[in-house]
């Protein structure tokens, strides 16, 4: 009688329900497991002896290839991955300082221009301010002149101070027949056109005070007498 366990003398394998962990990762530990030659064989691979042993690398390798499409892998070197993060964070900071540099350095270029031109004109006023006093003895140096009561000292004197006001910018004008203009002459009176002269609208006909004026700026009107129209 045959033994109902064996076949031609050898011992036949119990069929079953066989149930292998093929998780490339250990639930508990989550590290990544290395392949064994006992799994390699279970799984079929081809061309590889049962005894023969597989390396770390052959086991990395064949795991990377295994990978499923969109799976997320933890690196094993986060160190490259916070470098880069870090530099990113040190550029941002260096344009955001480069910035604020940029806007201080336009804010003093502005504040010095606004300084330099209200210095200027404080200047400006100043220098105005002492001229508009002297205006008066300017007159009394012309009125002297006029009528020959500058000499020795007193003339060297006068001429000084004329030519210091003329350093300065001040200018005196107003001269008979020029045109009449409200903006920088100031009319006394008005007087009849001598004989034998025509005039074509208000002329200056005598000036009884200079004006004084500073470019553009006008310190006093020329007083005079006008004809014409």
């Amino acid at each position: 009688m045959t033994d109902p366990e064996s076949v031609n003398g050898e011992p036949e394998e119990q069929e079953g329900l066989h149930i292998s962990d093929k998780r490339r990762f250990d639930p508990e530990t989550y590290e990544r497991r290395v392949p064994t030659p006992a799994a390699e064989q279970a799984a079929g691979e081809p061309g590889r002896p049962v005894d023969e042993p597989v390396t770390a690398d052959e086991a990395d390798s064949e795991s990377e290839e295994g990978e499923v499409p969109g799976e997320f892998v933890v690196p094993d070197d986060a160190s490259e991955l916070v470098e880069d993060v870090r530099v990113v964070e040190l550029e941002s900071q260096v344009r955001e300082r480069t910035e604020d540099l940029q806007r201080l350095q336009a804010e003093y270029v502005n504040y010095k221009r606004r300084v330099d031109r209200d210095r200027d004109v404080s200047r400006q006023n100043g220098i105005e301010s002492v001229l508009g006093d002297l205006l008066a003895v300017l007159d009394d140096l012309r009125a002297a002149r006029a009528h020959e009561d500058l000499t020795g000292g007193f003339k060297a004197v006068a001429e000084e101070i004329e030519k210091v006001a003329a350093k300065h910018g001040l200018e005196a004008y107003g001269v008979a027949g020029e045109a009449f203009d409200p903006q920088v002459h100031e009319a006394l009176m008005h007087q009849p056109a001598p004989e034998g002269t025509e005039v074509d609208g208000p002329t200056v006909v005598a000036v009884l005070q200079p004006g004084y004026r500073i470019g553009e700026r006008v310190l006093r009107p020329a007083r005079v007498a006008v004809t014409g129209a």
